[in-house]
């Protein structure tokens, strides 16, 4: 045995008898719960001992944070409820469910879809009919009013925003959700905190314990020393990543706020801090969370002289909050959100830490697809890049709540002779409609003047063409518009992983400028593709004629399609060279079933040479999908959507 073994070992061995005295009334009432947990305690504890000694082990009262963190996960498993020990055991005995071709995904806001959760609740008929199994509310817990970054500021992780509803609302509705076949997503946000939080309000008392809950300088010495290496997020907002507080200290003081200032940055390098958010995050799985969405991953752990993004730090925090989960709330599965270069988006997932993760990358080749016809980056990335973990599973998606940032490799795209800076240009004057033959109307996202670097909001529809073809063109440009829309949700119903729909894009929701006339969001133009979910819409989504009908009947095909083809199940994915720049195709193969794909980027006819289809056996499958001739001959219709299965 390695020491790590050998100290885990006896480190239990001391610290067991004393949990057990501490436990004393809880294991009484609930013998059978605590052989439970211990069996699991004794399964995972030399991994969560290694990591928190690698991450803690110059702290003098290493072990006073230890035990406590013990006597926290047994207080936690005591406190969940029997039918989610019942879904634990059951995703133990099935811990590749999140595989399946019946996962359908998606998002959105409880106000802006609902109203609030009780709005949720009645929803749930619908979530059913769109064949939903997966959905993510976003940011819900109790926030600043005003500004508070749609939600992502946190004043309390264990209450709801009180105009959404209740704890008990959310925990009653996961119930309900489960009963429905649909697993409950939230954020947790753990990078920072809102400075309205329980341990900032301390932290501005003055209270020793909470400062050490955040990064607080007394002076720039240190600031100044860390922004040498540091880069800007929201530099329209304030420079740099600290923020000067008048009332802090005697003569005021700093605090790192990485994103907006009334977001105060978390000190990880003070266990107390991952001992309290392991906390929030047990009482959110005992609430009924299935998924996790772990905030801003890459920006959790500060070391001087480096940027303090993607840092190994990072990876073993969400590593031990793992070991955390498996102990006491083992169907919680995490789902990492890094926007950043691809190679390190990619070492977030694995078993043992996000078992699930957000593919930027697809969704930002899927666009760059679009405007440029070609889909020579998206096929490179789909062969090298798509392949992860066999216990894994990318959560595939065209937009979600944030905006479009080209998170593509430089090197990738100097491979085809792209530089990236200048294509990254060429993207953002196209997704904002300034580039001739550009069907696209989006806006752009915290433009740096230094720079002018930017990035892309507004809702599917309006960047695929829609709203331009409605407001200038016709009907023959609102067709296009929509095969572009069904044409990337194609990809991502069957690339495979968990595709994520955000909600609206199903019935073509376009841009609402109305967010300019609400003075907390007029300087965020995320919000442009928030809108509130409009009813009388989605009353039209089973008229065939009208274009919420097209888009929501179109994408019920694919969904049921994903669904009733076992071969879109698993991860794997091979990519077929189709002897056009502007075709991808992929074949999925999965429980001895077969399926081929082409997507044809362009808004011309295009063929496949005889050749390809004959190597990829095409005449041998059924043909199931797509807008061109039932017999098939190598010609694809402008904006086809091909699949072939056996």
């Amino acid at each position: 045995m390695n020491n790590f073994d050998i100290e885990s070992k006896l480190t239990l061995r001391r610290l067991l008898p004393r949990l057990e005295r501490t436990m004393a009334d809880q294991i009484s009432k609930d013998t059978k719960g605590w052989d439970d947990f211990k069996n699991r305690l004794h399964q995972h504890f030399e991994s969560l001992f290694r990591l928190y000694f690698t991450i803690y082990s110059d702290r003098y009262d290493f072990f006073f944070h230890l035990e406590d963190l013990l006597q926290g996960l047994a207080l936690a498993w005591f406190q969940r409820p029997a039918d989610l020990r019942e879904l634990d055991a059951s995703r133990e005995m099935n811990p590749l469910w999140f595989q399946s071709n019946q996962m359908l995904g998606g998002v959105c806001y409880v106000d802006l879809f609902a109203g609030d959760l009780d709005g949720v609740r009645s929803k749930i008929p619908y979530f059913k009919e769109l064949g939903i199994t997966y959905l993510h509310l976003m940011p819900l817990f109790k926030a600043p009013e005003g500004e508070n970054d749609g939600g992502y500021a946190v004043s309390s992780y264990r209450e709801v925003h009180p105009p959404l509803g209740t704890m008990d609302d959310l925990e009653s509705l996961s119930r309900e959700f489960r009963n429905a076949g649909i697993s409950l997503v939230v954020d947790l946000v753990f990078n920072h905190t809102s400075d309205e939080h329980l341990w900032a309000k301390g932290a501005k008392t003055g209270d020793d314990d909470f400062n050490d809950f955040y990064r607080i300088f007394p002076n720039r010495e240190m600031p100044d020393l860390y922004e040498r290496d540091l880069r800007e997020i929201f530099p329209d907002e304030h420079t740099g990543a600290f923020t000067f507080f008048p009332n802090l200290f005697k003569e005021g003081g700093w605090v790192w706020t990485t994103f907006h200032s009334y977001q105060w940055d978390l000190n990880y390098s003070n266990p107390a801090v991952f001992n309290r958010m392991a906390g929030e995050m047990l009482f959110l799985a005992n609430q009924g969370v299935e998924v996790i969405r772990l905030d801003a991953v890459a920006f959790i752990w500060k070391q001087l002289g480096t940027n303090c993004e993607n840092l190994p730090g990072a990876h073993l925090l969400i590593q031990a909050f793992n070991a955390v989960s498996r102990i006491a709330s083992p169907a919680l599965l995490f789902k990492s959100e890094a926007i950043v270069h691809p190679d390190d988006v990619v070492k977030y997932i694995s078993p043992d830490e996000c078992q699930l993760s957000y593919n930027p990358l697809l969704m930002a080749l899927l666009w760059n697809s679009l405007a440029t016809r070609k889909v020579d980056l998206l096929s490179q990335a789909l062969s090298t890049r798509f392949n992860i973990h066999p216990e894994t599973a990318w959560v595939n998606y065209v937009r979600v709540h944030d905006d479009i940032g080209w998170t593509f490799s430089d090197e990738d795209a100097a491979s085809f002779g792209i530089n990236g800076n200048d294509h990254r240009r060429f993207l953002n004057e196209f997704y904002r409609g300034r580039f001739e033959g550009s069907f696209a109307r989006g806006l752009p996202f915290q433009e740096n003047p230094k720079t002018g670097d930017c990035r892309i909001s507004g809702t599917c529809a309006s960047l695929a063409g829609l709203e331009k073809a409605i407001n200038e063109e016709g009907p023959a440009e609102i067709e296009l518009a929509i095969r572009r829309i069904l044409l990337i949700h194609g990809v991502i119903l069957t690339a495979g992983g968990i595709p994520l729909i955000y909600l609206g894009d199903e019935i073509a929701t376009l841009n609402d400028y109305s967010y300019l006339d609400d003075p907390s969001h007029a300087r965020d133009s995320r919000w442009v593709h928030r809108p509130k979910a409009d009813w009388e819409k989605y009353a039209r989504r089973n008229a065939p004629l009208t274009v919420e009908g097209r888009v929501y009947q179109g994408l019920r095909k694919l969904i049921t399609l994903r669904k009733q083809n076992d071969a879109f199940a698993g991860y794997s994915l091979q990519t077929i060279s189709t002897g056009n720049e502007h075709v991808l195709g992929f074949t999925r193969i999965s429980a001895n079933k077969r399926a081929v794909i082409f997507a044809n980027f362009s808004e011309e006819p295009q063929t496949i040479p005889a050749w390809i289809l004959e190597q990829n056996s095409v005449s041998q499958l059924n043909y199931l999908h797509g807008f061109s001739a039932t017999e098939f001959s190598g010609t694809l219709a402008p904006m086809d959507f091909l699949v072939f299965s056996d």
